[in-house]
């Protein structure tokens, strides 16, 4: 607050999150509020963001990860922590390859028109103008990381790690290259990892052919969605329990078209009751069957090339288009003679997410990790809880992915990426490169030519692999290669390594999280055998959902855009509104959006929250007489009322609660808890509570004592989960300059004196049978402003005392005349009263009306009341009683109807009751 303000200027009138989180996100970064020194004292607390690709904007995912991320990081650092909390970018090769490519195709040109120099430079070029976006988007969330430390997984240290990484792995004999089958996709002319995958319902055919028994008597008849594949069909195999089959193993079949001699095989892949039972083998396109293959000793016959056209093995049908290939396959079968039957058949294919069509799986000469032994010291790792998922439960699916793991294909046909540190020796292969071209494996070319000299003699020719490395290749160093490795004295590797929690999505608990734990299993970048694993942590949070419950995705085009929510209601009420959802770690959570006027009513919700805190404050600073929590000083506990000694007995209890589920990750309780204590405990009652005695001269300072320090500490609460707001609100109330920030502020200490269960029960009682006088009063038709006697009936003693502690406070709430409070036996002994009552748990509530009220008009509401649920009850009951409906309606709305007669029932009785009471 400037000093020429008056208190009641501190804040405007009208929240506007937009200029607020504009003006503290300036100043956070301004001030290099987040970024830490690895000199500095407190206990290391690190967390390395997912790196979102460089191509993308915000989305909804995004948005929930930050505030998950940015709450914990928050409040690790309010706990005095040296806390760092890395944000950066990954490359996305395929995605930016597939821009440029599609800009040069509109162009007239191509890439390899361009050449890789010059193709690259254009890459760079685009990155600096058009990368930036998802930062700019990710810091308007608040996100508390360091931007100093900013990286990209090009960056030229990160590049250094990724090659040190594979010369590591390749010395050990944990990267070698070889012929395996992968995921090819035909567009862009590149392997594919799983995760670029994406499986689409498709309607198609399953064709049925006759494949002849060598010799002419008798055939088996096979099934297949892939037709134009029957070309390098090696095999057929049946499960070795089928009995129909089992005098024909070991025999063999003529393929049809092609002449080949194929064996008949068992193998227990092969499901006896889907289809025929028989299953044709087509080794080198289709994994299950390089697996069966494999087992047997078949031959693999690639009989498609790499643009997807079938080549010269494919005979009469080379040259074609797969898919033309295989109308042409169908027909010269049915031609033939061959086929059976076509049907219909949904079924789900392959595609490639950048290429947009469908993947083919191909044999392919490329780079792999072993990834076996790395996993094996995962696995043992897990034994002992490292990491530690939570929930506990994602422990297993990562241990699924970590047994019976394939290698992992590590190389990509693209320009844009990491380029693999390995040079063929192509003087050894007439100048070519080739499956036979020998290879040396190097952190650069001088290194490469010397190693190639020293095998192959001083006139060697040296050429770089072509190929770059999966994008995972680079995230999986992530955790280290960012804190400096592999420089070994450096810094911040040696503070913050290993890191303290990952948190991420469940979907990439194989390809990233997995893939950084095999990573540094076998680089181990501390150097230090206990602290080799990157994270303590793993906190696996689930997806947001849309209105109607469905996973947001591209394809299906129900995604909703945060920045549309922040620009309406603030990035405060986004992040607060998605973490307040979670249910429990791990869990999805649903988002209503109106997609006609791009509105949430629950970031609305919390968009209000923020509203109320807004004004509660300026409530304070007209109330403080310009005083702030430092001036007043804390309050004496001799001074303290009942609502005080009650509220602070509360914010310490809050206090304890909040800390220990934000420190174990229950996110979504800690936003539940603070909601429900700041907009009742404190705006609706403790405000309330105290306005009377902020206008007493003799009460005034205790209750400004209290009320600014129950706002002070309850900003610092909310502050991980709202960090604009509070920040604002914070030197709103204590008048700090911008020198001082929230965002670095201690975690209050517990009042440890100040809990007190019993009170915290009384007081909730006491809360509860005043909203029980006042739904009396408006039963009754007092007026706002007319005084009536309370009696309160209660046989135990403490709830006696609270009530009559605060029976100041009941008739300034209630606008009770006077406040009896009596024991059931002394109500007895009085005179009887004409009242209207209740009941709140274990206590009575009277309300004498007699004098007060129009008896005979309120006797005509309390019948009209019954009347309505008498006529309710009836109509529930025949509802009930109607065979259609009790046999035949769904079991939740019978039971709906049930629970709404007792209910109406239940108003009927205690209508009745009221009327024999004013009898």
């Amino acid at each position: 607050m400037l000093e020429d303000q008056s208190p009641a200027e501190a804040l405007t009138k009208i929240y506007d999150p937009i200029s607020t989180e504009a003006r503290w996100q300036q100043a956070w970064e301004q001030q290099g509020a987040f970024h830490p020194d690895p000199l500095a004292p407190g206990e290391p607390f690190a967390v390395v963001i997912p790196p979102p690709n460089v191509t993308g904007s915000l989305h909804m995912g995004h948005a929930f990860n930050t505030a998950l991320i940015d709450t914990i990081v928050r409040f690790q650092r309010m706990q005095g922590k040296n806390v760092l909390c890395l944000p950066g970018t990954d490359h996305a090769s395929i995605a930016v390859q597939s821009i440029l490519e599609k800009q040069l195709k509109e162009e007239g040109s191509s890439r390899k028109a361009l050449g890789r120099e010059a193709f690259l430079g254009r890459a760079w070029a685009w990155k600096e103008e058009s990368g930036g976006r998802i930062v700019a988007q990710l810091k308007r969330l608040g996100y508390s990381v360091d931007w100093q430390r900013q990286r990209f997984t090009l960056d030229a240290q990160l590049n250094r790690a990724v090659v040190e990484a594979f010369v590591r792995l390749h010395q050990q004999g944990l990267i070698y290259r070889g012929e395996y089958l992968v995921n090819w996709c035909p567009a862009s002319g590149s392997a594919v990892s799983d995760l670029e995958v994406e499986m689409k319902e498709v309607d198609g055919f399953l064709w049925h052919f006759r494949y002849p028994l060598t010799g002419g008597n008798g055939f088996l008849e096979v099934a297949t969605t892939r037709p134009e594949t029957l070309l390098g069909d090696t095999g057929v195999a049946v499960n070795p329990d089928d009995s129909r089959y089992a005098a024909l193993v070991g025999k063999t079949l003529t393929l049809p078209l092609v002449g080949r001699e194929i064996p008949i095989v068992a193998d227990s892949h092969v499901d006896p009751a889907f289809g025929t039972g028989c299953v044709k083998v087509t080794p080198a396109h289709d994994p299950n069957d390089f697996a069966i293959g494999k087992r047997h000793g078949l031959p693999l016959i690639t009989v498609m090339a790499k643009d997807g056209s079938m080549n010269a093995a494919a005979a009469q049908f080379a040259g074609l288009d797969r898919f033309e290939a295989r109308k042409a396959v169908v027909a010269a079968m049915e031609a033939e003679g061959f086929l059976v039957k076509v049907e219909p058949y949904r079924h789900a294919v392959p595609h490639s997410e950048r290429g947009k069509v469908p993947v083919e799986p191909l044999l392919s000469t490329q780079w792999f990790v072993k990834t076996e032994p790395l996993a094996a010291r995962c696995r043992e790792a897990l034994a002992q809880s490292k990491p530690q998922f939570v929930p506990e439960r994602w422990s297993k699916v990562y241990l699924d992915w970590l047994t019976d793991i394939r290698d992992w294909c590590i190389s990509r046909q693209l320009w844009w990426g990491h380029r693999i540190p390995a040079w063929f020796v192509i003087s050894e292969t007439a100048g070519r490169v080739s499956d036979a071209t020998p290879y040396v494996v190097a952190r650069d070319e001088t290194e490469a030519l010397q190693l190639a000299m020293a095998k192959y003699g001083a006139d060697v020719q040296i050429e770089q692999d072509e190929d770059v490395l999966d994008t995972w290749f680079s995230s999986g160093l992530w955790p280290f290669s960012t804190l400096g490795w592999p420089d070994g004295s450096a810094a911040d590797l040696a503070k913050w390594y290993p890191t303290s929690v990952l948190v991420t999505g469940f979907d990439i608990i194989f390809f990233w999280v997995a893939r950084m734990t095999m990573l540094a299993a076998v680089l181990n970048p501390r150097g230090a055998e206990e602290a080799w694993i990157p994270f303590a942590d793993v906190y696996i949070h689930g997806l947001v959902r849309d209105e109607q419950n469905r996973k947001m995705s591209k394809s299906a085009g129900n995604g909703i855009d945060p920045l549309l929510l922040i620009d309406r209601y603030g990035a405060d009420a986004l992040r607060f509104a998605v973490v307040r959802e979670v249910a429990g770690a791990g869990q999805d959570i649903r988002l209503d959006y109106n997609r006609k006027t791009d509105s949430s009513a629950t970031v609305e919700g919390a968009r209000n929250f923020a509203n109320k805190l807004w004004n509660a404050t300026r409530f304070a600073l007209l109330n403080l007489g310009g005083e702030t929590p430092q001036s007043l000083g804390a309050p004496d506990p001799a001074q303290l009322q009942l609502a005080d000694r009650w509220i602070l007995a509360r914010l310490a209890r809050v206090n304890q609660e909040t800390a220990q589920r934000y420190g174990s990750y229950a996110l979504g309780e800690a936003a539940k808890g603070l909601y429900e204590f700041a907009w009742n405990e404190v705006c609706d009652w403790t405000i309330e509570l105290l306005k009377r005695r902020l206008q007493d001269p003799a009460q005034q300072r205790t209750a400004r004592q209290v009320l600014a320090k129950v706002l002070t500490e309850l900003f610092v609460m909310l502050h991980p989960l709202m960090p604009h707001l509070t920040e604002e609100l914070w030197h709103g109330l204590t008048a700090h300059g911008e020198e001082r920030l929230l965002a670095l502020e201690p975690w209050p200490q517990v009042d440890v004196a100040a809990l007190d269960p019993n009170l915290e029960l009384t007081f909730a009682e006491l809360i509860e049978a005043i909203r029980v006088v006042r739904n009396l009063r408006a039963l009754a038709g007092l007026k706002p402003a007319q005084g009536a006697p309370v009696l309160f009936i209660t046989s135990r003693p403490a709830l006696a005392a609270v009530l009559q502690q605060a029976s100041a406070d009941i008739s300034a709430q209630t606008r009770a005349e006077s406040v009896q409070v009596l024991s059931p036996e002394q109500l007895e002994a009085s005179a009887n009263q004409r009242c209207l009552a209740a009941v709140s748990g274990e206590l009575q509530v009277l309300l004498p009306v007699e004098g007060l009220v129009d008896m005979d008009a309120l006797r005509g509401r309390l019948q009209k009341d019954l009347s309505k649920a008498e006529k309710e009850i009836a109509g529930l009951k025949g509802r009930l009683t109607n065979p259609n409906f009790a046999d035949k309606a769904p079991a939740e709305v019978v039971l709906e109807c049930g629970a709404n007669l007792r209910e109406a029932e239940a108003q009927a009785d205690l209508a009745r009751k009221r009327l024999g009471d004013l009898d």
